[in-house]
């Protein structure tokens, strides 16, 4: 980078932006109806960017995009179910809109119980799998040159995940099934996804870059922990990040000229930070690419 950025975890959405107009700009954001995939939302779309919005259900979708105002265009996409994934990638089609940024902010964490479908654990589907389907399924609407995709992975990725990285032969969680290893594990998946796909769409300038938002307090992405993570929560969401602070990092990838052209990084705090030391196997990023891809192929409504 020619110049440092100024922003810090203080900053918010609405700094990294300020004096920026987006019209003209089309951005895809999922997770789009709560905590920072709202703030997100809101603030693109309050600098002039029209926001294809997905969330959950079409009502969701519909909610957030009367509440955020300005243009947007509401798509159910719930993450849980690829079915559903694939159809809000053929509605995304039918809109014949190029797509200037695809931010993949929606997540789960910490579901208590073991819940497994489509082979795998549901923390790894939601979190890696879908979005993996959704970017690829999609990647052709992207503007060469000046495209930028945005994932949100989480410092749970250096500090939660399994020591050896992505559990290839435990994806389902048949053995040892542990809530925040197997968060961490999707949000490393996130993560590595975010560096190979870098890779492969450097040739056409598409830009690639994840995140680890912050602990930020009032997200709803904890809804599925259990006590006493409930009760030590309530006490630590004093010292978390506000939503707006949250999404700074987000926004500015998704939408700063001062990080046109950065690729390939992992940002805490609206700076590039080290990340997980996992994220240099290119080996383990590769394997991880194709078994994300069987799994995707083995759905029957797989695009």
């Amino acid at each position: 980078m020619s110049n440092p950025i100024p922003f810090d975890r203080r900053s918010t959405a609405e700094d990294v932006l300020a004096g920026l107009k987006l019209s003209g700009r089309t951005i895809l954001i999922t997770g789009c109806n709560a905590g920072i995939g709202f703030e997100t939302f809101r603030a693109l779309v309050g600098h002039g960017a029209h926001v294809i919005a997905l969330a959950r259900s079409l009502d969701a979708a519909r909610d957030a995009c009367r509440r955020a105002g300005g243009s947007s265009t509401p798509i159910a996409c719930d993450l849980a179910n690829l079915d559903s994934v694939a159809e809000a990638i053929r509605s995304v089609r039918r809109l014949e809109r190029p797509l200037d940024v695809i931010v993949a902010s929606a997540g789960i964490m910490g579901t208590k119980q073991l819940r497994v479908r489509d082979g795998v654990e549901m923390q790894f589907l939601v979190n890696h799998v879908s979005h993996f389907a959704l970017i690829n399924g999609l990647l052709d609407r992207v503007r060469d040159r000046t495209g930028r995709i945005v994932i949100v992975s989480s410092s749970g990725s250096i500090q939660q995940a399994p020591k050896q990285g992505i559990l290839f032969d435990n994806l389902d969680g048949h053995r040892g099934y542990k809530p925040f290893a197997f968060y961490g594990q999707s949000k490393l998946a996130a993560a590595l996804f975010a560096k190979e796909l870098s890779r492969r769409q450097a040739q056409k300038g598409i830009v690639v870059n994840s995140l680890h938002p912050g602990a930020v307090g009032g997200t709803g992405l904890n809804r599925g922990l259990g006590f006493p993570f409930t009760a030590i929560l309530a006490v630590a969401k004093h010292f978390m990040k506000s939503v707006p602070q949250g999404a700074a990092t987000s926004t500015l990838l998704a939408a700063s000229p001062l990080v046109a052209g950065i690729t390939g990084e992992y940002w805490v705090d609206c700076q590039i930070s080290k990340g997980s030391s996992l994220l240099s196997d290119r080996s383990m990023a590769q394997r991880l690419w194709d078994t994300t891809e069987n799994i995707v192929a083995r759905h029957p409504t797989a695009l």
